[in-house]
């Protein structure tokens, strides 16, 4: 028999979802990084239950506009269809209702004024709350507490009228945002400039967004947005210069002559801005953006989480009544193709409400132009609404006309006081359209000419607006021209100041003080620490309380296994990584692993986070360490995903360089799912944007039969993706460091060193899979004392330099099957060289070791890779170039996919590249 669970004391339970089928995340007393929230509680009053009871034709009536009034709304400000359609489910008639019957309407519908009214008063009611110009979709929502908040605040928002000031606030931004329009269009006709020409009205959303956090505790403001409309905001609303824009209109960087950069298009800039709104300062930070659709979300999230852990805010600060988004609020914008068509969108959202990705809920609006590049929205879903998406995660949705601003404003503060009220996500889907297509520069007529013929004939959006207010006698039309006269002076004076006007260094500020750019020599770190410390952490790393119930089996393997290792001075990869992570911690910094089970580890080797095997509670070690500058360990188990976990663990590493931020895909070659982000973002952010990045990236790999999927983390791309020279000795300033580390201790020292250097690079590790157990990949404590750091190269301790006539260079775990096999063969001719960073290229250290050499002839480079992948194409010229030998190739034939399937196969390519290299003359 099941036993009966009273649900109402269940801890969280919202009444949707039965206990059963829910499996509560694992501790519920709270790990670092997340507190399971207290719902709060919720019953409809009684005297409501009996209203819907005693009226209950009239409350389905209602319902039905609640649930398809949003069909009739007037949201489109260029509709072709008729104003009103036949909706079956909102005609009283179907409901036993006469037109002239009086109802009571106390307890079924707010806003209401008079108790007793008409069918056909309430119908004109119904109709000017749903049907106007803003919808609301609120009836999906499963919590019954959200959806009888939402109905009330919805119902009652149209009493809200907005003052004379906020009027004209509103109408000035519009009339600015349009000059400026105007004003590119004027002085440069052939830059695309992605204006917010028919969307103007998205700057009253970010004047109520200020307006409302002033007035509340948000101090800081992450947000994340595509080209439309970007470069209005930033010289309308956030205090960017006009001049710099103009500047790179003309064909000039926007950066000081001593930054190393590259740059990026206007309609990518950023800003990061202390604003004043009403006295009170917010930080508004506004993120580079690449052209790839959505990507910068999860960035987004990412960054204001890392915020709110400096701030303390939510599950990472003591205060318990304390939620995540208290002081630091995320926004993000969307286009209406992009949303529905971009899958990062789904991830991200996805994302949102789990444990170690929750950052409060965010604020959402879709730009919403109707149309894709050239493709209808019909042509481009299959929902009726670009918004759809959004009801996956219960989150509610209004759709505004663009031509009501001050509907805007007004569900702008709903939105916002609903993801205070929840912190959970909410959507408006503002309706607008494109004036000029797509880039200023296309004719969309070309393939919608119905559209833009209502488009070119209809005013403007600030037109309308103002009058409107003019009509109203709420300004003059004198006044309106006075603003856009005084504001196309304040652009012309800008623009006259263009060839005087200095690039800003805005980088290397606050958090990233001390920070600097990488410079062109190779600098060594000291990262060894005293192993009676280290000693101390990795006992620590595995220690658990009295009462905790452990896995008998990683009693004996893992936790005694370690402390026995320990003892004996010999160090495996995961207690490495503890060494690493623990001793940063112990100076202060805080550390975070992300990816897809990173807690246990796929290869069941990390134990980072222990389960009682009764309680099913989470215990983290390490976060129990006593002594130290009390830095934390965050273990993020993901979801399956890889481009929004990868760009929000990215957000957090571009926030603060003092945390270490580490991404761990799956297997190597799951990267894939998140390509965008290496490209756009990983391997660039800092030559297009002079934003510089820690973050560390594990990918196993290794060829152990796994066939194509599992074996390759495809090297060969990550190295085409760095900016290293084939004829010149790289620097530090590299883009990105790739290494491959055969030992422990190599692995220790590089993370450590991510930390400890005054600059910061993207780190891509080649990370083992076989090597997690080999008895022979272990390091011993004098390899982690202080003075020690990591090694580009490691160097032959066993061939005589005298009698070797042959040099095999290798990287990662293809050495220890080439040692075996050379110790097989007694060979005392044959030295192997181990490079363990791939780049920077090191040419000195590869120097250094060769000239051991005197007597050698032949130098081959041996990989388990086919010869199109791996490092090969990236060591020859490099090698030959720089170190002057001609190098040979040993290793799998040019291959389509990165291995076969067939295990016969394998063992016969896994023998060759083993026996191959010594068998070359």
């Amino acid at each position: 028999m099941q036993k009966t669970i009273a649900f109402s004391s269940m801890k969280g339970y919202d009444g949707r979802l039965s206990y059963i089928c829910r499996r509560w995340y694992q501790s519920e007393g709270g790990v670092h990084g997340y507190r399971s929230k207290v719902r709060k509680s919720f019953a409809v009053p009684e005297e409501v239950l009996q209203a819907r009871n005693r009226h209950c034709n009239i409350y389905r009536w209602v319902e039905a506009y609640r649930s398809h009034g949003h069909n009739l709304a007037q949201v489109n400000p260029v509709n072709f269809a008729s104003q009103y359609q036949s909706i079956p489910e909102l005609d009283f008639n179907k409901y036993g209702l006469s037109e002239m019957q009086e109802v009571d309407v106390r307890g079924i519908i707010s806003g209401v004024i008079s108790q007793l009214v008409t069918v056909k008063e309430l119908e004109s009611i119904l109709r000017t709350i749903y049907c106007g110009s803003v919808g609301a979709e609120i009836n999906h929502i499963g919590s019954e507490h959200k959806k009888d908040w939402l109905k009330q605040k919805f119902e009652c928002i149209r009493q809200k009228k907005l003052s004379k000031s906020e009027r004209r606030d509103i109408a000035e931004l519009l009339i600015k945002s349009q000059n400026w329009d105007n004003f590119l269009a004027t002085k440069f006709p052939t830059v695309k400039r992605y204006g917010g020409e028919g969307a103007e009205s998205m700057l009253a959303f970010f004047r109520e967004i200020l307006k409302l956090s002033a007035q509340g505790d948000i101090t800081h403001i992450v947000l994340g947005m595509p080209h439309r409309g970007k470069l209005n905001l930033l010289t309308t609303m956030l205090n960017t210069r006009p001049s710099k824009i103009f500047r790179k209109f003309k064909g000039l960087p926007e950066f000081p002559t001593d930054a190393k950069a590259m740059c990026d298009i206007a309609s990518h800039f950023h800003v990061t801005e202390d604003l004043n709104v009403d006295g009170k300062i917010i930080h508004f930070s506004m993120l580079h953006n690449p052209s790839h659709l959505e990507a910068v979300n999860p960035v987004s999230m990412g960054k204001t989480r890392s915020k709110q852990q400096s701030f303390r805010d939510g599950a990472f600060g003591d205060d318990e009544s304390k939620d995540f988004s208290s002081s630091v609020l995320n926004l993000q914008l969307h286009g209406d193709a992009a949303f529905p068509g971009q899958g990062v969108n789904q991830e991200c959202l996805f994302m949102a409400g789990t444990p170690h990705f929750d950052i409060g809920g965010t604020i959402h609006m879709i730009v919403n132009n109707q149309i894709g590049f050239t493709t209808p929205g019909d042509r481009g879903r299959s929902s009726q609404y670009c918004s759809d998406l959004a009801k996956s995660i219960d989150a509610p949705i209004f759709h505004v006309n663009v031509d009501d601003p001050e509907a805007l404003t007004l569900i702008t503060q709903l939105a916002f006081e609903y993801q205070r009220e929840f912190r959970t996500d909410v959507f408006i889907d503002l309706n607008c359209f494109r004036r000029w297509g797509h880039n200023e520069l296309d004719d969309p007529t070309f393939t919608n000419p119905a559209l833009y013929e209502i488009i070119h004939h209809r005013k403007s959006v600030p037109d309308k607006y103002t009058a409107y207010l003019v009509l109203e006698n709420e300004m003059t039309q004198d006044e309106v021209n006075k603003i856009s006269k005084q504001h196309t002076d304040f652009l012309n004076n800008e623009l006259n100041q263009l060839n005087s006007y200095e690039p800003e260094n805005w980088y290397f500020k606050k958090q990233w003080s001390g920070m600097k750019q990488a410079g062109r020599e190779i600098t060594v770190w000291d990262t060894g620490l005293d192993y009676s410390l280290l000693g101390f952490i990795a006992v620590k790393s595995v220690a658990y309380p009295k009462n905790f119930t452990i896995h008998k089996h990683l009693e004996k393997t893992h936790v005694s296994g370690r402390i026995k290792k320990i003892a004996e001075g010999r160090i495996d990869w995961a207690t490495a990584e503890a060494m690493a992570f623990g001793s940063l911690m112990y100076q202060g910094h805080n550390v975070r692993l992300s990816g897809e089970d990173v807690g246990r580890g796929t290869f069941s080797h990390r134990h980072a986070m222990l389960v009682d095997q009764k309680t099913n509670e989470i215990y983290i070690p390490l976060n129990s360490m006593e002594g130290g500058l009390g830095g934390k360990l965050e273990i993020a188990n993901s979801i399956l995903s890889e481009e929004a976990v990868l760009g929000f663990e990215y957000g957090m590493a571009i926030d603060n360089p003092y945390n270490l931020i580490i991404w761990e895909s799956q297997f190597g070659d799951f990267f894939n799912g998140a390509q965008i982000l290496f490209d756009t973002f990983i391997s660039s952010g800092e030559t297009k944007w002079m934003i510089c990045n820690g973050l560390v990236v594990l990918l196993p790999h290794g060829y152990d039969g796994a066939a194509s999927e599992h074996s390759s983390c495809r090297i060969e791309r990550f190295l085409q993706m760095t900016d290293s020279s084939e004829t010149q000795p790289d620097g530090d300033d590299i883009n990105m460091q790739v290494i491959n580390p055969t030992t422990p201790a190599q692995y220790f020292h590089s993370l450590r060193r991510q930390i400890v250097r005054n600059f910061r690079k993207p780190l891509i590790i080649v990370s083992p899979k076989v090597l997690l157990r080999l008895s022979d990949a272990i390091s011993k404590p004098d390899d982690f004392r202080p003075g020690t750091f990591f090694l580009p190269v490691i160097g032959d301790s066993f061939a005589n330099p005298s009698e070797v006539k042959k040099v095999i260079l290798c990287s990662g775990k293809h050495y220890y099957n080439l040692n075996a096999e050379r110790n097989a063969r007694d060979l005392k001719n044959v030295a192997i060289i181990r490079v363990e960073s791939l780049c920077p290229f090191p040419v000195h250290e590869l120097n250094t070791e060769l000239d051991k050499y005197k007597n050698a002839k032949n130098f081959i480079w041996s990989q388990e890779e086919h010869r199109n992948m791996g490092a090969w194409s990236f060591i020859k010229p490099r090698f030959e170039n720089m170190l002057a030998r001609k190098i040979k190739y040993s290793g799998r034939y040019a291959g389509a996919t990165p291995a076969v399937g067939v295990g016969s196969w394998h063992q016969q390519e896994a023998q060759f590249v083993v026996t191959d290299p010594f068998d070359i003359k």
